[in-house]
């Protein structure tokens, strides 16, 4: 069994296979998520916030949304793959925080969860 050096550089001493860029992958997909639920809340709940969002007027504070929540995934996903580049991490955990912050993410882009957090 022949093994390239790449992949001989990837292995754990134990001899598993580093996991820690696929994971870093996943879960910054969902911090990314909830960046954009949060933001969204922002600028629905401030006037003053919807403008600092406002990147492209004809969208209003979308623009600023979508585009932050992007910033914020990749930056996020780059530093994670540099930290874990190496590292076996435990997926099921990763899964499982990566779900939590998708479905976070998710709620509170539905507005009667952002009315009901802002209290309108």
């Amino acid at each position: 069994m022949n093994r390239s050096v790449a992949e001989e550089s990837l292995r754990e001493p134990e001899g598993r296979l580093a996991n820690g860029p696929g994971g870093a992958a996943i879960l910054s997909a969902g911090i990314g998520c909830f960046a954009i639920g949060v933001l969204a809340l922002m600028g629905d709940g401030s006037k003053r916030m919807a403008g600092l969002f406002t990147f492209y007027r004809p969208t209003g504070p979308l623009s600023g949304v979508s585009t932050l929540g992007i910033v914020v995934w990749l930056a996020v996903w780059v530093v994670l793959a540099r930290r874990w580049r190496t590292k076996v991490v435990a997926m099921g955990k990763v899964n499982l925080a990566a779900f939590i912050f998708l479905a976070l993410g998710l709620l509170l882009t539905f507005p009667p969860i952002g009315d009901l957090l802002l209290g309108k």
